[in-house]
């Protein structure tokens, strides 16, 4: 049962639920495509709930919804599945303890090694934020060498390489997917009430997860070949936000305006 410490914010008692990436997807397609949702979102929010399945940081996501019109999502899975997070205006993004302890436990500190085993690493740039589970990387693709791979490995952790430019290095076990079900098991949310969207392989956990899915249109290839045989996943054919609204009249998981 669901205690109003775990769920503050009655995501459990809400219709719909958007699992979303941010980058490519929520952000992604056209500013008119962008506002339509966006403004959907807002008129709904006692029946529509919120979560960004990100890449990026905390820092980003409060700058982004303060700084650039967007709206503030109730929950947070980001920094690609190492952060689980309730967000609001008043408070930002505050960690949710319980749900962050194995990730923690998993990852122990690991960066400072991770960060010197990769050290001058061929075609990796180390990226500047000092993430609090995981380590990131810029790929050069032309001087990339792919052994990196196989050192993450054998350190005991998980490499994820996304839209050939980025590489991060995860706690073994934790991404996209396997944070997002354990908050919707912690907040007693319906899973069939979710939709995820994602757009590049690092949503490639979320939307093999096993809740409602939609790759939208803009999709990277690999991801779309990847998702391709999934049942449960709407291949999109417009872009972004107008992918996401596409697959929520797909699966008629909740009303739309006339020519939404």
């Amino acid at each position: 049962m669901t205690s109003a410490a775990n769920d503050p914010n009655g995501m459990s008692q809400r219709k719909f639920v958007l699992a979303t990436d941010l980058d490519g997807t929520f952000l992604g397609g056209s500013e008119e495509d962008r506002r339509r949702l966006y403004n959907w979102i807002e008129d709904n929010r006692e029946t529509v709930g919120l979560i960004f399945v990100t890449g990026r940081d905390p820092q980003f996501i409060g700058a982004l919804c303060r700084d650039r019109g967007v709206p503030w999502p109730d929950y947070a899975v980001g920094d690609v599945g190492t952060t689980i997070a309730t967000v609001s205006p008043e408070t930002g993004v505050a960690p949710i303890e319980a749900l962050e302890e194995e990730i923690s436990a998993s990852w122990g500190n690991a960066g400072e090694r991770v960060r010197a085993r990769l050290d001058g690493h061929p075609g990796l740039t180390l990226q500047p934020t000092d993430f609090r589970y995981r380590v990131s990387y810029d790929i050069d693709a032309d001087s990339f060498d792919a052994s990196a791979w196989d050192i993450v490995l054998d350190m005991g952790f998980q490499p994820l390489i996304s839209d050939n430019r980025f590489f991060d290095v995860l706690p073994d076990g934790v991404s996209k997917g396997p944070s997002l079900r354990r908050l919707v098991e912690h907040l007693s949310i319906q899973p069939e009430r979710v939709l995820c969207a994602g757009d590049t392989l690092n949503d490639l956990s979320m939307l093999e997860c096993g809740l409602p899915a939609v790759a939208v249109g803009n999709s990277e290839a690999e991801l779309v070949r990847r998702v391709a045989h999934l049942e449960h996943l709407h291949m999109a054919k417009a872009h972004g936000a107008a992918g996401i609204l596409e697959a929520i009249r797909a699966f008629d998981m909740h009303e739309l305006p006339e020519g939404y």
